[in-house]
């Protein structure tokens, strides 16, 4: 093969691999996108699935795509309920963001796919090894040892906050494990809709009705967290699993709560006691330790 041909060969092979890990810095900063903009967590959610719906659309529309779904209505309606717990995973996570900082926040939302490793025996008929309990065993460990040493006082409602969004994490993966006929950015949209939807109920039945008020310099955060994190970020995160081996998207899964660890100490100044730097480790290494072994597009 002449050398100009391999080199366009291998750029082809790693394009997928430079979208994934761009897909996951930017979720990595979510937390510190978000703590820009001085709005309640459902409001900030809110704006985000609607200008990332929209930016999605847009996309779908460009590429003159075709809706799948109106031949499968029983995977749309497993993606709905995915998008939904998408939703009220977000809002949870934003507000532990608030209440007990971006990377515990992170961490504690990475525990969704140790829940659903947990749960697959019972609803995937899948084996639940030793190296996977030894895993799932290290993450409440590491999950107690952030609980003992966020701060002085450990705030509580922000650890549930946190563990409840993992909850909704693990809902959305297995909802969408049933969706076997639409994928990539049809799924992403479709998800993105049904959280938009989700949230915009939820905060008009919380706030009798929808309205807040911005503040103008809030606007260039919420259009970066929309249009950048959430929109680009989908688009790149589902054009890109594809065409990855399994296990690479297991394990690079986990540069997200890693990249927004990092980026909470640097920009944030957000600080680890040594016990807490502890539960860092065994979170994310029992997770992607029962990551490595499961065979899961989602890297769980």
């Amino acid at each position: 093969m002449p050398p100009q041909r391999q080199e366009s060969v291998s750029m082809k092979s790693k394009k997928p691999y430079i979208l994934y890990i761009m897909a996951l810095l930017l979720f990595g900063s979510n937390g510190i996108v978000a703590s820009h903009i001085h709005l309640a967590s459902c409001d900030i959610v809110l704006l985000r699935t609607m200008t990332g719906s929209l930016l999605l659309l847009f996309l779908f529309r460009l590429k003159r795509c075709h809706f799948q779904f109106p031949g499968y209505w029983r995977d749309c309606l497993y993606i709905c309920l995915s998008g939904a717990a998408m939703g009220a995973g977000w809002m949870f996570l934003f507000e532990a963001y608030t209440l007990t900082g971006v990377g515990i926040a992170s961490l504690l939302y990475y525990c969704g796919p140790v829940i659903v490793m947990a749960l697959s025996p019972l609803l995937f008929k899948e084996k639940l090894t030793a190296v996977r309990l030894i895993g799932f065993a290290a993450v409440l460990c590491g999950v107690f040892l952030i609980n003992e040493n966020v701060t002085e006082k450990p705030n509580t409602s922000g650890i549930l906050c946190g563990l409840l969004s993992a909850v909704m994490y693990a809902f959305m993966v297995m909802a969408n494990k049933k969706a076997k006929h639409i994928a990539g950015l049809e799924n992403a949209l479709i998800q993105l809709i049904s959280s938009f939807l989700t949230v915009a109920a939820f905060t008009a039945v919380k706030n009798r009705g929808i309205g807040m008020r911005v503040m103008p310099g809030d606007w260039i955060w919420i259009l970066m967290l929309g249009l950048l994190n959430t929109g680009i970020g989908c688009y790149l995160y589902f054009s890109s699993i594809g065409s990855l081996p399994v296990q690479t998207v297991a394990v690079c899964g986990y540069i997200e709560p890693l990249s927004a660890v990092v980026l909470s100490a640097l920009l944030l100044g957000e600080t680890m006691a040594p016990l807490q730097i502890l539960g860092v480790i065994l979170i994310i290494g029992g997770a992607a330790a029962g990551a490595w072994i499961k065979q899961d597009p989602y890297g769980i």
